[in-house]
């Protein structure tokens, strides 16, 4: 009787994700790096030693070391606009299509298991903020451009326009502003009250409750456009902001 090959012994997390292949640790490195010192300031050579690869490996997952840069940029974007699925879809009601839009920003039932990649991309997205470079500028034209345009779209079908104006613009910057600091201001939350991301599916209560002050501000806004249009009826005069 011939044996049979005994099981290989597996360790208590070996039924955990595969061990991250070289382009994977190239892009955590360089994210990490790149999010403390900057493009210009971070070494290719550093990155590599860190992810433990050859110097050689940039080029062939990258071309460039802007290659590189510029995709530890455009994967988390990518990701999370892709999360958004349609929820531009004018079938969907305005709460339906926050929750859409909201969850993949506010990181509810996220892919990334590790939070501190998240942190250090929340740190790179805030370096580019504050000094856009080039490849983030192409980044916002390619990826999040279409995503906002699709925003402020359905927030101007929602407010009965046929297209955004500069007031529907305002509102689509105050939503997107509102889940954007839960992201980047966690670490300034758990110091002024550290109970509220640490109870039981917090953030999934967050964004209960963003998706509501997102329908208020809606409200707010629609009532706003009425009474104007009200006040300037009864006076008489010209509106100052053209029908949409």
């Amino acid at each position: 009787m011939t044996d049979l090959p005994l099981p290989i012994p597996r360790s208590a997390d070996a039924d955990a994700s595969p061990a991250p292949s070289a382009r994977d640790r190239l892009l955590r490195q360089a994210t990490a790096m790149f999010a403390v010192k900057g493009f210009t300031a971070a070494s290719t050579r550093e990155i590599c030693e860190a992810a433990g690869v050859n110097i050689a490996s940039i080029r062939y997952y990258f071309g460039d070391k802007e290659g590189l840069y510029r995709e530890t940029l455009l994967g988390p974007i990518t990701e999370v606009i892709h999360a958004f699925g349609r929820f531009d879809d004018p079938e969907l009601s305005f709460e339906e299509a926050m929750r859409m839009f909201l969850a993949p920003i506010l990181g509810v039932a996220s892919g990334h298991k590790d939070p501190s990649v998240q942190v250090q991309v929340m740190k790179l997205h805030l370096r580019e903020m504050l000094e856009p470079s080039p490849a983030f500028r192409q980044v916002v034209e390619q990826t999040i451009l279409p995503a906002y345009q699709a925003l402020s779209g359905m927030l101007a079908r929602h407010c009965g326009l046929r297209r955004p104006d500069d007031d529907i613009h305002q509102l689509a910057f105050a939503l997107v502003a509102m889940a954007n600091d839960y992201c980047q201001s966690r670490e300034m939350m758990k110091l002024l009250a550290p109970g509220v991301l640490d109870r039981p599916r917090a953030l999934e209560q967050v964004l209960d409750r963003l998706v509501g002050y997102a329908h208020a501000l809606l409200d707010h806004e629609v009532g706003r456009r009425q009474r104007t249009a009200i006040a300037t009826a009864a006076s008489g005069r010209p509106e100052s902001t053209p029908p949409s």
